[in-house]
């Protein structure tokens, strides 16, 4: 059975950092992307990062420059390291895993995606 666990949450005075740390168990298949999404109270869940198997990046703009993920592929491991935290960072984090498929040698996403059940970060002004 896939299990998405993340930590590291906490809270945080504005302008500190946080790293936020998340493993994937069980897993028996190949895996593409890993991804961080966050959702804040009333709020619809957003991207906030995702990395590809071989460490292509992409971060909603709000984060840009603050935040950095990072995976260990050997560990089944995404990382986020978030610095300058501001007060509207403040949310539940959660991590996916998306499972790999391949053609022709070549690793695709399947959309299937195994999800974590979110760590809260709490950036106080």
């Amino acid at each position: 059975q896939v299990q998405v666990v993340e930590s590291g949450g906490g809270l945080v005075q504005a302008g500190g950092s946080l790293r936020l740390s998340c493993a994937a168990s069980g897993i028996t298949f190949s895996i593409n992307a890993m991804g961080w999404y966050r959702q804040a109270p009333g709020k619809q869940r957003e991207m906030v990062a995702t990395i590809s198997y071989g460490g292509s990046t992409n971060y909603t703009d709000s984060v840009k420059g603050r935040f950095t993920i990072s995976r260990d592929n050997a560990k089944n491991t995404v990382y986020l390291q978030m610095s300058s935290l501001k007060p509207e960072d403040t949310a539940v984090y959660y991590c996916n895993v998306e499972r790999a498929t391949f053609r022709s040698g070549r690793r695709y996403g399947t959309g299937n995606k195994y999800w974590g059940q979110g760590t809260q970060v709490t950036v106080s002004s």
